[in-house]
């Protein structure tokens, strides 16, 4: 776990915010040398496909691989079809 002073997370906030993103440990905020906060990295992310990788072993052997071949093309279909819902 890094620890930095408030002043640095302020200063660096942009570059601490990427290094978080990639994966990077956890950085405790010192503020008056006490601890105020504790920057986490996010949690991450998956696409649908990703999240149900696993229920084509469910079914019997062809019926999983047609489904996990549907899933791939219905997961390029979405990509073409993402909306703005505040149109």
């Amino acid at each position: 776990m890094k620890t930095l002073s408030a002043t640095e997370v302020v200063r660096n906030f942009s570059r601490i915010l990427d290094s978080l993103a990639q994966g990077g440990e956890e950085i405790v905020v010192i503020r008056n040398n006490q601890p105020v906060a504790k920057l986490i990295p996010g949690a991450p992310r998956m696409t649908a496909l990703e999240a149900l990788a696993d229920i084509y072993r469910t079914l019997e052997p062809e019926e999983g691989a047609n489904w996990l071949e549907d899933m791939k093309g219905a997961d390029r279909v979405m990509e073409k079809e993402v909306r703005d819902p505040w149109e």
